[in-house]
């Protein structure tokens, strides 16, 4: 039997609908090689039955078999079992398998959507400090205030790479140059705009959020000003006056959450979406809730914290080992973290509902933002029972809100059990993209701590780590995944192509540049927009930015020295991804792999896609079978993009199916990516043909 031709999935072309709800009949499709299975059976992994599948459609390469069922209120778990030729074989997500193996069944969750904009949609990741600086007025002034110990300071030279100590060091970035620098957006192909956090906060990244309830005016709008630098009152932040008044100032704040919605609503005009990172397992030192900087005491207008007051309406906020009043410090923090505190939300059910108040606020009118980035989201809670059940009452609480919000959290590891449809809708994507796309092509970890020449330009494992890590997720999920190369937390993928093991502590900023291939950051680029999810541009990624692991990874977008032709690269891909349906919810297989070549293709109706890569640094003549797509022979497949050592090229080229393969020399370190429409029985021959 041709195990090459058995294919199913979870996507619409192989489960119609692809995501029912509860007593919605569904359609179940497996494509055999035509005229080759026996028998082909749906096997119903819940009830511990099967049933036989019959043919209700043939092509010229293959048959399709159907069998329909009717949706229960419980998940439904199946796979197909075939014979034929004296065989038999099991076909679940992992592809052909000898045995059931439940944990890779196909899964149907009754009424699990995800929102259609956010399935393959092009993103863009701002870490607003370092992206653009609009305004002035806004600036972080040196000395402003004290943060853990030293001095905040302004850095007047946009260029100037981080420092170690990097945290309180403000490039003056702020919302007013993303609204600035949306035409480029636009036309680098965004659809999506994922901001790191925007509340108040005393550091540049605002992981240490200081009040939910507001846009922090060093980002929006500071309309009273006044009062003096920490560094001018004796160092104690309780007397930096023109902090307090800043950023605790209601005409502040109301003023910066009226210019976020305003930004949000031209971002919408411009076709485009936003979703806002929620940092809810810990908030900050600074925050209003425990007051520790004594910031709020001072101003006047909010009510004593828990750090300054026994009798503190936020006490049972935060958990506290000893009964020392006033000025209580020993509160839990995150991982240890006195900056850090975690949120007692076990016993605090105030707390509980204040956070979902948060969570509905900020995607209602008049914000109407389209989604929630969760910060550590496993680590919320102190049980594992409890952290699923305050996911579950997020979801209600968003989902009421606004349905068509996404949920995506930060998650290392298997994410299966926050996917099951009553919490995460998805998740930033490390297992089942970014790991294996690093390992692939550079052999480097994520953070470039270590080198792998065992999983460097290993195909069979690419695949192998992607199908299995893929295979905890459903399709929904998959589908709105954030694929990224580089984020905040890890070094930029372009520095990992120097193959270098280092940090900015033991290497120094210009390591980070040196040996960099940008051949090979072009191909990862190339598998980036074109595997499912959803494909997530690190700001200045697309530049040509380097950088170690945090806060190397955080330097400036370089405005005016960008690396033009790789803006051009990622604009022309961000346009095929798009009008390309089969890269945005088409299925995926692999075609061909070996030592450091990959080719897969991915399949949408009569659309068929073929990306082919080659990082060995030598050329190869690679015979891809695309005939496991049903493309038949004499189908013309056009190439759309080339990239190479030199560049990219988006010249047409056109490549005829013979034998069921396309014959490709591919020069040393180089993508393509190829498509062509099948024609159907009768139509005319131009009808094959790919416009894009």
């Amino acid at each position: 039997m041709n195990k090459e031709a058995l294919f199913a999935d979870e996507t619409e072309d192989y489960r119609i609908p692809s995501e029912p709800d509860e007593g919605q009949e569904v359609c179940l499709r497996f494509r055999t090689l035509k005229g080759e299975a026996d028998h082909v059976f749906f096997v119903w992994i819940n009830k511990g039955t099967e049933a036989p599948m019959s043919v209700q459609s043939s092509d010229s390469m293959f048959d399709y078999y159907e069998y329909r069922i009717t949706v229960s209120q419980e998940p439904e778990y199946y796979c197909f079992r075939v014979e034929g030729s004296g065989e038999q074989y099991f076909y679940n997500r992992l592809g052909v398998v000898e045995n059931v193996e439940p944990q890779y069944a196909f899964r149907i969750t009754p009424g699990f959507h995800t929102p259609e904009w956010a399935k393959g949609a092009v993103m863009y990741q701002i870490f607003v400090d370092r992206f653009c600086r609009g305004e002035q007025f806004n600036d972080v002034e040196s000395g402003e205030y004290i943060y853990i110990g030293r001095p905040i300071s302004k850095v007047g030279d946009w260029k100037k790479y981080p420092e170690l100590m990097d945290v309180g060091c403000f490039y003056g970035g702020d919302l007013q140059g993303v609204w600035d620098k949306l035409d480029y957006l636009q036309y680098l192909g965004v659809e999506v705009i994922y901001f790191n956090p925007l509340f108040v906060s005393p550091s540049n990244h605002k992981y240490d959020c200081q009040d939910y309830d507001h846009i922090d005016p060093h980002y929006g709008v500071i309309v009273k000003d006044g009062g003096k630098r920490a560094v001018e009152s004796g160092m104690d932040n309780s007397q930096a006056t023109r902090y307090v008044l800043r950023s605790t100032d209601k005409v502040n704040l109301e003023a910066s959450d009226a210019f976020f919605a305003r930004m949000v609503q031209e971002i919408h005009k411009r076709g485009m979406r936003v979703i806002i990172d929620g940092v809810f397992n810990h908030c900050g030192s600074f925050n209003k809730w425990l007051d520790r900087e004594r910031i709020y005491e001072k101003s006047g207008q909010y009510p004593p914290g828990a750090y300054v007051s026994k009798d503190s309406p936020y006490r049972n906020f935060f958990k506290f080992k000893e009964d020392q009043w006033p000025y209580n410090g020993t509160y839990d923090g995150w991982w240890g973290h006195d900056t850090l505190p975690k949120l007692n939300y076990e016993e605090s059910p105030e707390l509980y509902q204040y956070i979902l108040n948060v969570a509905r606020k900020w995607v209602s009118p008049p914000y109407c933002v389209d989604g929630w980035r969760l910060d550590v989201a496993a680590d919320l809670g102190r049980t594992s029972e409890f952290n699923h059940q305050f996911w579950r009452d997020f979801r209600k609480a968003v989902k009421s809100a606004n349905p068509e919000a996404l949920i995506l959290a930060e998650h290392y590891g298997d994410p299966s059990d926050w996917l099951e449809g009553d919490q995460w809708d998805t998740v930033m994507n490390y297992d089942a993209f970014m790991e294996p796309v690093s390992w692939f092509f550079t052999g480097m970890e994520k953070h470039s701590d270590w080198y792998s020449e065992e999983w460097y330009g290993n195909g069979a494992r690419f695949f192998e780590a992607m199908a299995r890590n893929m295979a905890r997720m459903q399709t929904p999920s998959l589908f709105t995944a954030m694929n990224e190369l580089s984020n905040h937390d890890h070094s930029r993928f372009l520095t990992r192509t120097n193959h270098v093991v280092g940090r900015l502590a033991n290497k120094g900023s210009r390591v980070a540049e040196e040996g960099v291939d940008h051949a090979v950051f072009r191909e990862a680029v190339l598998v980036q927009m074109t595997w499912p999810g959803a494909p997530t541009i690190y700001y200045g990624d697309e530049a040509g930015v380097c950088g170690w692991t945090d806060p190397d990874n955080r330097r400036t977008y370089p405005w005016g020295d960008e690396d033009v032709e790789l803006v051009d690269y990622h604009s022309y891909l961000t346009m095929y991804h798009k009008k390309l349906v089969s890269l945005k919810k088409g299925s995926l297989k692999p075609l061909l792999w070996g030592e450091h070549y990959l080719a897969y293709g991915r399949m949408h109706g009569q659309e068929r896609c073929i990306i082919v890569v080659n990082n060995d640094r030598d050329d190869k003549d690679l015979q891809v079978p695309v005939w496991q797509l049903g493309i038949p022979d004499g189908t013309v497949l056009k190439r759309l993009i080339l990239t190479n050592g030199y560049g990219h090229n988006v010249g047409r080229v056109d490549y005829v199916c013979k034998d069921g393969r396309i014959s490709l020399d591919m020069e040393a370190v180089s993508g393509v990516l190829l498509a062509c429409r099948i024609k159907k029985e009768g139509e005319p021959d131009e009808a094959a043909e790919i416009y894009v």
